[in-house]
């Protein structure tokens, strides 16, 4: 009897850390979330002093959630990647993806949100192709030949994604092979953002917020504020069907290197229009979910769009067109196993955390 009530109350104790785990990783996205707004209401160097104590730094910290205020393509433009990718795929995954579409486009956002709980996540979003100079267009593709040629902190340092997107991918083969639906559903979901990220040009820079040239906040106006203004008006994210990809890694290596050829486009751009504006009116005053926030201004934003001659639709199309064919890959790699069992089971939630009183209390219906 002793023996049980102990286990009991390890079980216990073991389902309120996870839940407690959970609870505190999203306050830290929501605290997170709250200094980015923050920044742009007031200035950069404020903002700087008042999350570190000093004016802003030289070079971004993207390992620290604070300090980096870059969120890849928004959860606007990962929600929508992962929700067109769907209908990319072939009749034998369509139904059980489908189903479940909710569910991928809402847990797209998760690699994000892990940013601010998992010190190993942030590298996994990027790669500073420029670190690498002239050997950048003969990176290994192989994990383990590059940790040898450059060691794996000096790999971490600059970035891993397209390395990581390959051991997602192997994952997801794994989930098909075992037939684990929860596990297909949490990477096909994961691996949708990360290979969202590498086709954003500025992931593929050191130069990703426009720091070193005195462009801050470049990152979120090309990959957040644009797609909102103008993806569900204009753009076309119906597009052809998945392939399957003989050589993956190869060809998230291209998309790669395409972004970074497009990074001093991204940049030379919005520098070119900056000077050619009247002063003060880049940006403008807007409310967002009742919070008045400083956004670069409507008319700005139309202006660098158009400089752009469809970039930024490109790089999301191409995008949504990488993950379903990643997704296909992955199916047909595990032996193209029968979905139809797990189309006729009920969707799964998404995760949708209450408002911001939420309470934990282990073990009770009110926890996450």
């Amino acid at each position: 009897m002793g023996n049980e009530v102990v286990l009991d109350e390890l079980n216990m104790t073991f389902r309120c850390s996870a839940q407690f785990t959970q609870v505190l990783a999203f306050r830290r996205f929501r605290l997170a979330k709250c200094l980015w707004l923050l920044s742009f209401i007031i200035s950069p160097q404020v903002y700087s002093r008042a999350v570190n104590g000093s004016g802003l730094p030289d070079k971004m910290n993207r390992d620290n959630p604070i300090l980096s205020t870059t969120v890849s393509w928004g959860f606007f433009g990962h929600r929508h990647i992962n929700y067109h990718a769907v209908f990319l795929l072939p009749p034998q995954m369509i139904p059980f993806f489908k189903k479940q579409i909710r569910f991928l486009a809402d847990h797209a956002t998760d690699p994000d949100k892990r940013r601010y709980a998992v010190k190993e996540e942030a590298p996994r979003h990027y790669i500073d192709m420029d670190r690498y100079g002239k050997a950048a267009d003969s990176l290994p593709v192989s994990w383990e030949k590059a940790k040898a040629v450059y060691g794996e902190d000096s790999l971490n340092a600059h970035g891993i994604a397209p390395w990581w997107i390959m051991v997602m991918k192997g994952r997801l083969v794994r989930a098909f092979q075992e037939g684990d639906k929860d596990a297909i559903l949490k990477i096909s979901a994961d691996i949708g953002h990360y290979i969202a990220d590498v086709h954003v040009p500025l992931h593929a820079s050191s130069n990703h917020n426009g720091q070193k040239t005195d462009q801050h906040g470049i990152h979120g106006f090309w990959e957040s504020r644009l797609p909102e203004l103008f993806a569900e008006k204009e753009y076309d994210l119906i597009i052809g069907k998945a392939i399957y990809l003989k050589d993956p890694a190869a060809f998230i290596w291209m998309r790669v290197r395409e972004s970074a050829a497009a990074a001093d486009t991204v940049l030379r751009f919005e520098k070119a229009l900056s000077q050619a504006f009247p002063p003060g009116s880049r940006f403008a005053y807007e409310t967002r979910n009742g919070v008045v926030v400083r956004q670069y201004a409507s008319a700005y934003a139309t202006a660098y769009h158009s400089s752009l001659a469809g970039m930024v639709e490109r790089r999301m199309r191409q995008a949504i067109f990488a993950v379903a064919s990643f997704w296909y890959t992955a199916w047909v790699d595990a032996g193209q196993p029968n979905l139809s069992i797990f189309a006729a089971l009920p969707a799964i939630p998404p995760f949708n955390p209450s408002s911001d009183d939420t309470q934990f209390q282990c073990g009770s219906e009110h926890s996450p």
